[in-house]
């Protein structure tokens, strides 16, 4: 069994379901602190961060990574139970096989072959580990984040390693993510009896329109790096259960996902300006969830296109699509950061695996990079 496969399965047996990280830091702090690396706790509520880090000069490269999984569904929905990592037909099942402890082993045998062969390279390699990405991630990543700036600790480059691959492994590379504005609005009526419409206020009725002009609003086009920015309704609630009684309130639940075209700011301005438009009360509470950012052309996503076309011969694409991740909290240090790492087509799935091939060639790909930044002298 490869170590890769070995640490992967290991990984997978701790049930670390957000924001648990049942040891796994551990564990990966066990393995790589012999190597010269130094261990900090940087915990925040009941979140786990560590952050791992060998030499002291720049640049500093960075492998970033969350421990913590989403929960697991039906168990009995899994062909297998899933934090019991089981190998069927060249693939490994279970929770974060490829979301994203198959990154993590990945990237910790890259760094543990490459420092072996190559002790004396130039600046620094850190590992940072969370366990709050899958939660609503406010002690985690972002909290590190803020100790590294205040003592001035300058990550030039980071590699995520979530699942950013589409059809086969490498061939996309995430160089940027859309922003995520998330709201809770609540719409204020009058409750009353559905025979007497006149005595009440239906919130329903009074919002209809607005939803309508919400969702046929043309935010931007877009450019040539992102979608254009898209607003999506994820909950709407209201009323008793009672068939006879108009509500008094109702609450929704939208979220814009937006380009490098627009802000925060920007977007709710025009988000109240569409619901003033009704004359009807209401509420809304926002919640950032990141903004856009993207990385261009650099040193870092030349050694990547290079590391991938080494190992797998193939050119990948760049690209700007999915959610958010936690280099939206790295990218704005002015670090450049890219996603890298497995298919995605299982994440949060039932049944969620990863290719065991997948698995080395990646962990390959790895080292590549870091040959390709940290053998060469600093700039």
């Amino acid at each position: 069994m490869s170590e890769t496969l070995d640490l992967l399965k290991t990984l997978i047996a701790r049930a670390s379901v957000t924001p648990d990280d049942a040891g796994c830091q551990d564990l990966l702090a066990d393995r790589l602190t012999p190597l010269g690396f130094s261990a900090e706790r940087l915990n925040f509520a009941d979140t786990q961060n560590i952050w791992l880090r060998r030499g002291t000069g720049r640049p500093l490269f960075t492998f970033l990574g969350h421990t913590d999984v989403v929960p697991t569904g039906s168990l009995d929905a899994w062909s297998s139970p899933p934090f019991v990592p089981t190998i069927r037909d060249g693939q490994l099942y279970g929770r974060g096989a490829a979301d994203m402890k198959g990154g993590i082993a990945a990237f910790i045998t890259a760094v543990e072959r490459f420092v072996r062969s190559n002790p004396e390279h130039t600046g620094s390699i850190a590992v940072l580990m969370t366990s709050d990405e899958e939660g609503i991630a406010t002690h985690g990543v972002v909290k590190v984040v803020e100790v590294l700036e205040q003592r001035q600790e300058k990550i030039d480059w980071c590699l995520v390693g979530e699942p950013s691959s589409d059809k086969k492994l490498g061939d996309v590379i995430r160089v940027g993510r859309r922003g995520s504005l998330c709201a809770k609005l609540t719409v204020n009526g009058i409750q009353g009896h559905v025979a007497y419409p006149e005595l009440a206020e239906n919130p329903i009725h009074t919002f209809a329109p607005a939803l309508a002009a919400l969702t046929e609003e043309v935010w931007d086009h877009g450019n040539a790096f992102f979608p254009p920015t898209r607003l999506q309704v994820s909950n709407i609630n209201a009323g008793t259960g009672a068939e006879n009684i108009i509500p008094g309130s109702l609450d929704v639940l939208f979220n814009l996902r937006f380009s490098t075209e627009l802000d925060a700011a920007a977007i709710k301005q025009r988000t109240h300006a569409i619901l003033d438009r009704y004359g009807f009360d209401y509420d809304v509470q926002w919640r950032l969830s990141g903004n856009p950012f993207l990385t261009e052309a650099g040193e870092l996503l030349a050694a990547t296109h290079a590391a991938i076309k080494t190992v797998t011969g193939f050119e990948p694409v760049d690209d700007t699509g999915g959610g958010t991740s936690d280099g939206r909290f790295i990218a704005p240090t002015g670090a450049q950061v890219i996603e890298l790492g497995p298919l995605n087509a299982s994440i949060h799935k039932i049944n969620e695996h990863i290719s065991m091939d997948d698995l080395e060639l990646l962990s390959s790909i790895y080292e590549q990079i870091l040959t390709q930044l940290l053998l060469k002298p600093s700039a």
